[in-house]
């Protein structure tokens, strides 16, 4: 069940993503007067699509098909991709039927220098906007909700919070000598602002104002690990139980959805670190647990696990004050149009935190099996998680697309202002080369991300 879920995000996911840049190309393409032959989402063998000379049909169309210049649009077998095939240009397609032709007006060749740029860029464009969109929506139907709080709840064992000196009940007054006044100033500016820069965090320690440093580089190696809170807490923070496994450990001792967990073994449960944690000392050892339905404290026996599981899904809840930001339309377009600078940045920067070693290519590059493992995860976790997920992807998608490689819209576009700058276009030959050479490093890539992502998972 859990892999068909996973499928059924993953076609999501890389279908908006596709449409959206696919649209792009094809709606710059007819704005220049250019004709768009095929639109496809999804590569390989033609599994159903319409047109206007033979309506809706299945499978390949007839080898002596003739479109009079009218688009096939298509669905095809592998949900991998997609692509537009525009007249009279070299792409994936590796058409050349038109090379011995004079130029026709409806072609991509025959077109300026400008007119190319656009509809090249169109597809980039459209990601872009796209990741704008779906971050101004959940502004505008989210706000953002401040906790109001920088007092620490808890400090994570052995953790990079504990290393440098944090305790519970620490204030955190400011870092980099910037105030701040919520837990999310806290996260935003240790995680992602600067991102590999290093952290000065003034904290009041009872009557006691001290100086913590934070190692750049440590920071990165933690959050590549998936710890972007690096061992903290607020205070006022719980767990509580989102659903329940009926035949796991959990469901057998009758917790239930809504139930807040208090402590293991009279330990308080104050992060979801610390369940982890206390679950990881008493793998398949009783324990008693302790948690809160409505007004009722009640408490069992439970034995976790071999891997330290309880088996319930997990939820969190601040406790303390909150302060809840409204955005309007254009307030919430602009917080959208912030977010994809931010992430987009944030891509860039994760990118030279490779090159410097603090990142693991191999745990950072994923495919398309930890793409569907990923977006299962996020759409479990709500919709605005899983809106989430397809923005940062979006971005992502955009600025790989734009690199000056060959088969990459970059490679296009590079191509294009070469011929734009001499006046000249690059012979056919060459062009057809480039291209191959684009596939080819396509398909290695490829093999190497699912390679990579079947190994991840058979650890």
């Amino acid at each position: 069940m859990e892999f068909l879920t996973n499928i059924l995000y993953f076609i999501i996911v890389i279908g908006v993503l596709v449409l959206f840049h696919e649209l792009g190309h094809f709606i710059a393409a007819r704005l220049a007067g250019i004709r768009v032959d095929v639109f496809s989402i999804g590569m390989g063998p033609r599994l159903l699509g319409f047109n206007k000379v033979l309506g809706f049909s299945f499978g390949k169309l007839p080898d002596d098909f003739e479109s009079n210049g009218y688009c096939d649009y298509r669905i095809c077998i592998l949900p991998i991709g997609g692509y537009v095939k525009i007249a009279g240009m070299i792409d994936e397609s590796l058409d050349k039927s038109f090379i011995n032709a004079p130029p026709k007006e409806y072609e991509f060749r025959s077109k300026g220098t400008l007119a190319k740029l656009f509809v090249i860029s169109a597809g980039v464009i459209m990601n872009i906007i796209l990741a704008i969109l779906l971050f101004s929506i959940i502004s505008l139907s989210e706000g953002k909700v401040l906790w109001k709080t920088t007092k620490v709840g808890y400090v994570q064992k052995n953790s990079l919070a504990e290393s440098i000196g944090l305790r519970i009940g620490d204030v955190i007054l400011a870092i980099n000598n910037k105030p701040v006044d919520s837990w999310n100033d806290i996260i935003q500016r240790l995680s992602l602002e600067k991102f590999g820069g290093a952290k000065i965090l003034t904290i009041l320690r009872g009557e006691d104002t001290l100086q913590l440093l934070l190692d750049g580089d440590k920071i990165v190696k933690n959050i590549a690990k998936g710890d972007v809170n690096l061992g903290l807490s607020p205070e006022k923070f719980f767990v509580y139980v989102r659903d329940v496994e009926t035949l796991a450990p959990a469901g057998k001792i009758g917790l239930k959805s809504g139930d807040t967990l208090l402590a293991i073994n009279e330990e308080e449960i104050n992060a979801f670190d610390e369940l982890t944690y206390l679950l990881s000392l008493n793998k398949s050892k009783p324990i008693l647990l302790r948690w809160k339905r409505g007004n009722q404290i009640l408490s069992d026996t439970v034995i976790p696990t071999a891997d330290g599981k309880l088996g319930f899904y997990p939820g969190f809840h601040f406790a303390g004050i909150k302060d809840t930001v409204q955005y309007n339309v254009f307030e919430a377009v602009g917080n959208g149009l912030k977010e994809t600078i931010r992430a987009s940045s944030l891509f860039f920067s994760s990118v030279a935190q490779i090159f410097k070693g603090n990142i693991s290519a191999r745990e950072s590059i994923g495919g398309p099996i930890m793409i569907a493992k990923s977006a299962s995860q996020q759409a479990s976790l709500g919709i605005v998680y899983f809106l989430n997920f397809i923005a940062l992807l979006s971005i992502t998608l955009a600025i790989i697309n734009i690199l000056p490689l060959p088969a990459l819209d970059g490679g296009h576009l590079l191509i294009i202002l070469i011929e734009g700058i001499t006046r000249k276009e690059l012979p056919i030959k060459a062009k057809l080369i480039i291209q191959n050479i684009g596939i080819g490093l396509l398909v290695i890539l490829m093999i190497f991300v699912i390679f990579n992502d079947v190994s991840r998972l058979i650890k």
